[in-house]
This record gives structure tokens, C-alpha cells and sequence, in this order.
């Protein structure tokens, strides 16, 4: 997959990257990450991470360098909670 040039600042996406080959089925590993943008400059991904839904992780500031991406998908935003 071609990585876009533009990803608006604010967008929510998925970006899955490479994590290596598994020592035991030598298969290739992916890692996903789920949150908004906060830059991106063609060379690396400034992302902030959303926080699990099940709050076992809170949210984080992750950079993810363009080299190790494999895919970028936007998706909508989480439903809000009806009062």
C-alpha cells in the first residue's frame, strides 16, 4: 500500500506496522495503532493513541516512523455514550 502525502491534522485512524517475524511459525507480526493524527510529515506519523476502550491503557503519544508502516485506514470516531 502507498502511504498518502496528506493526512489532515485530527483525522482518526488505524496505522498497522510491521513487528518483526515470529521465532516459532516465521510468519510476519503486525502492531495496530487506533487514534489522531497530530502531524505527519511523509517521514514519520506523530499519532496520539487512543486510550482502551476497557481502560486496561491510557492514551499515549506514539511516533511512528514511515519506514515501519504497513497500512493507514481512517475510521469514524468512537460513539459517544447516551446520558
Amino acid at each position: 500500500m502507498t502511504i498518502p502525502k496528506h493526512i489532515p491534522t485530527g483525522a482518526r485512524i488505524v496505522v498497522r506496522t510491521f513487528d518483526g517475524v515470529d521465532e516459532h511459525d516465521q510468519r510476519m507480526k503486525f502492531r495496530d495503532f487506533v487514534g489522531h493524527v497530530r502531524s505527519w510529515d511523509g517521514q514519520s506519523l506523530d499519532l496520539m493513541r487512543d486510550a482502551a476502550a476497557n481502560g486496561s491503557r491510557p492514551a499515549q503519544h506514539v511516533v511512528i516512523p514511515a519506514d515501519s508502516i504497513a497500512t493507514i485506514k481512517p475510521i469514524p470516531e468512537r460513539p459517544q455514550p447516551r446520558p
